[in-house]
C-alpha cells in the first residue's frame, strides 16, 4: 500500500507540474499576444491563411523573415525607408507571427516556398523583387529555383543558403526530428526555460549590435515566446536539411541576385552563406556591411539603400536606388 501511495502521490505531482507548465505557457501565449495584436490583412491561400501587411505603391517588394521572426522584424525600421518609392508587403510566414497552416502538409522549404508563391499570385503581383532574410533567404532560393517566373529578383539579407552539419548553437535545443516531442516540449518547457536564456539569446542573435529595448513589442519579438511559435520553429529548423537539394540549382538561377551580411554575424557565417552562394549563381553580388544577423533592425538606412540598388536591378523596374548611405 505504501509503495502504491508514493506512486499515486509522485503520479498526481507530475500531473500538476505539467498542469502548470501548460497553464503558464497559455498564459505567456495571450499576454504576447496582448502586447503585440495583429496588425495587417488575412488572405487565404493554398496551405495557409496569411497575416500580411502591404504599404505603399511602386515596383512592389514583398519580405519575409527568418526563424522565430515574423513581419514586424521589417516594419520595425525598414519598411518606412521604403514606402515613399515601393510597394512593400511584409508578411507572416505560416506557423509565426498570427499566420497559420489550414490543412495537413509539409512544414519544409518547398512548402514554405510554394506558400509564399501563392500570395504573390494571390496578390496578382508582377514579378517582385523578393527579399529573403536569415531562413527567409533559403525560402526565397527555393521558390526562385521551383518557380522562377513569378520572381523578379532576389535581395537576400544574411541569408540561410548552404547546408550545415548542426544548427547553430543557439538553436540547437529547438532540433528535435520527432513532432510529438516538438509539440510536447513546446506546450511546457520551452517557454519558461526561453524566458531565462532571452537575454543571452537576443544578445547573440544581435550582437555585436546592441538588442533594441523595443524589441519585445515594436520588433514583434514577444511572440516568437508562444507555443505555437516554438513548435513552428522547432519544426522548421528540423527541415533545413532540404538545403542539400536546392544548393546544387543555384547556378540555374537566372534572375538577378544580391546578398547583403553583416561582418560580424554569429548566427551565420557571412564567407559560407554569402560570399560562396554568390560565387555560385550567375551574376550575384554580394556585399558587407557592419552589423551583425539583425541589419534589417539595426542597420536600417544602408540596408534600405541596398535594397534599392537590387530592385533597380529588376528588368522594367524604372525606380532607380535614391542616393542614401551606401553598403560598403
Amino acid at each position: 500500500m505504501r509503495t502504491s501511495t508514493i506512486v499515486k502521490s509522485g503520479a498526481l505531482a507530475g500531473a500538476g507540474i505539467i498542469g502548470g507548465l501548460i497553464a503558464f505557457s497559455s498564459l505567456s501565449a495571450r499576454s504576447a499576444e496582448h502586447r503585440v495584436p495583429p496588425e495587417g490583412r488575412f488572405l487565404d491561400v493554398d496551405g495557409a491563411r496569411l497575416h500580411y501587411i502591404d504599404i505603399g505603391s511602386g515596383p512592389v517588394i514583398v519580405m519575409i523573415h527568418g526563424l522565430t521572426g515574423q513581419l514586424r522584424n521589417f516594419t520595425y525600421a525598414l519598411t518606412e525607408r521604403l514606402v515613399s518609392d515601393y510597394r512593400v508587403i511584409v508578411v507572416d510566414r505560416p506557423g509565426s507571427g498570427y499566420s497559420t497552416y489550414n490543412r495537413v502538409g509539409g512544414r519544409g522549404l518547398d512548402a514554405q516556398a510554394a506558400i509564399i508563391g501563392h500570395l504573390i499570385k494571390a496578390l496578382k503581383l508582377d514579378q517582385p523583387l523578393l527579399v529573403g532574410h536569415s531562413l527567409g533567404g533559403a525560402i526565397a532560393l527555393t521558390l526562385a529555383t521551383k518557380r522562377p517566373e513569378l520572381l523578379g529578383g532576389l535581395a537576400l539579407v544574411a541569408p540561410l543558403t548552404q547546408p550545415m552539419d548542426d544548427a547553430p548553437d543557439i538553436f540547437l535545443p529547438l532540433v528535435n526530428p520527432s513532432p510529438v516531442r516538438r509539440a510536447i516540449i513546446a506546450r511546457t518547457l520551452a517557454v519558461p526555460l526561453g524566458k531565462v536564456k532571452r537575454k543571452r539569446t537576443l544578445e547573440t542573435v544581435f550582437g555585436p549590435d546592441p538588442v533594441p529595448a523595443d524589441f519585445g513589442e515594436r520588433g514583434g519579438g514577444f511572440l516568437a515566446s508562444r507555443p505555437s511559435a516554438i513548435y513552428a520553429a522547432s519544426t522548421e529548423i528540423s527541415n533545413v536539411g532540404d538545403l542539400a537539394e536546392i544548393a546544387p540549382l543555384y547556378r540555374d538561377i537566372a534572375l538577378p541576385v544580391g546578398i547583403l551580411f553583416g561582418r560580424g554575424d554569429r548566427i551565420l557565417d557571412p564567407e559560407l552563406h554569402g560570399a560562396k552562394t554568390a560565387a555560385t549563381i550567375p551574376g550575384a553580388r554580394y556585399e558587407a556591411i557592419d552589423g551583425g544577423h539583425m541589419i534589417p533592425l539595426t542597420a536600417p538606412d544602408a540596408t534600405a539603400s541596398w535594397l534599392r540598388r537590387q530592385a533597380g536591378r529588376v528588368p522594367g523596374n524604372s525606380m532607380a536606388a535614391l542616393p542614401q548611405e551606401t553598403a560598403r
